[in-house]
């Protein structure tokens, strides 16, 4: 038995006017300094004010948020007690808005608590809304958290269906004022979840075609916008794709790239897009030994190759990276600027962090310690894994 999750989803132009629309009291807006430096927390405060609600900023979320923030925002959410959370921004702030109202509806959990074990009971005192402004993360449709424990430097895999959004509104105009570079690394994470979560051992019939479809127009339309940022079917087709995607792997699975990725991140500070394209080649090259056909499939689907088998499989891996480089981005961590000193000496725990992943549970090829040490090897040099 499976289950396929979503929020009401409202998309396209002008879908903020949804906003105009909503009945509540109160809304709590979490989001990051730089979009209310922008005007976007202005604009949705408005649009909530003409719905009759009042409404109050969280503005604290920083890039991978962690626990303490989600502590943080949940205490104010405690203070102001809001019928609505609107999560505002990237992957990042609408992680921290998940969060902040499952600690807020449930007091007596730890954010560690949160799993799809457990009967949450939430919308007592709140319902959630997810605005995206990056065309990325899909985090406006799935389930899950990510938050990162700073003591441990690592990032923590948390979630639970009750906790997906009642409503996502999709307006690509909120994703138009990306630079060049935030547009390539959030598009890549979106590349990554619909290959992954066509791939995973969890995937289905029900997630199949939405990531296929996220994969089609991302490598389609993710170069226009990246040259372009005001290509606007470019930003609209991207932005469309991102949910896709979200839904996509958000009930099927990610794999193996984001295990690596979220210690790449974790440790280095790379943006998460960034990590998760650097490792999904050597993870494709990694599977291609053992089980090659999925990647093969999506290949042929995105006309990288006819082939079948390891030869198709390789063939996508050889395609990602040569994409990546279209639109300027790296395909291994030495081009990150890391030295090999400092990667040296994080090795043995990003082996143990990686290893201990939920996404890994989901690898076609699961690795042993001593392969995802190698894993890890390869995709700081750049070299194509044949093991």
């Amino acid at each position: 038995m499976w289950y396929f999750t979503a929020p009401q989803i409202v998309f396209g132009e002008d879908a903020l006017d949804e906003l105009d629309e909503l009945s509540g009291r109160r809304a709590l807006i979490v989001t990051d300094a730089n979009l209310v430096a922008a005007g976007l927390v202005e604009r949705v405060a408005r649009r909530l004010e003409r719905a009759g609600i009042e409404s109050r900023v969280f503005d604290a979320v920083e890039p991978d948020p962690s626990v303490q923030t989600a502590q943080k925002g949940a205490q104010v959410a405690l203070d102001y007690a809001p019928d609505w959370i609107v999560g505002l921004g990237g992957g990042s702030p609408m992680d921290a808005a998940k969060a902040i109202w499952v600690l807020y509806e449930r007091p007596d959990l730890e954010p560690a608590e949160i799993n799809p074990f457990v009967k949450l009971g939430l919308r007592r005192k709140a319902r959630l809304a997810t605005i995206p402004t990056t065309s990325g993360t899909g985090a406006e449709v799935t389930w899950a958290i990510v938050l990162t424990d700073l003591e441990e430097r690592r990032k923590m895999g948390l979630g639970n269906r009750e906790n997906v959004a009642d409503l996502a509104i999709v307006d690509p105009e909120l994703a138009a004022g990306m630079p060049p570079q935030l547009t390539a690394d959030t598009g890549l994470d979106a590349l990554v979840h619909a290959v992954e979560g066509y791939t995973c051992t969890w995937h289905t019939d029900m997630s199949d075609g939405m990531c296929v479809n996220a994969a089609r127009l991302i490598v389609r339309y993710l170069p226009r916008a990246v040259a372009d940022g005001a290509d606007m079917e470019a930003r609209e087709r991207m932005h469309n794709a991102a949910t896709a995607a979200g839904l996509g792997f958000g009930n099927a699975m990610a794999s193996l790239a984001h295990a690596m990725g979220h210690v790449l991140g974790s440790m280095f500070h790379l943006p998460h897009g960034r990590a998760v394209s650097i490792a999904l080649p050597y993870t494709i090259e990694f599977a291609a030994r053992q089980a090659p056909e999925r990647f093969a499939e999506i290949g042929r689907q995105l006309d990288c190759s006819h082939d079948e088998g390891e030869r198709g499989a390789r063939a996508l891996a050889h395609r990602l990276r040569a994409f990546c480089r279209e639109i300027g981005n790296p395909t291994s961590v030495v081009a990150c600027g890391i030295a090999r000193a400092d990667y040296e000496t994080q090795l043995e725990k990003m082996v143990d962090d990686a290893l201990n992943d939920t996404q890994v549970i989901t690898a076609p090829r699961y690795p042993s310690r001593d392969e995802m040490r190698q894993l890890l090897d390869h995709a700081y040099e750049g070299n194509e894994v044949e093991f």
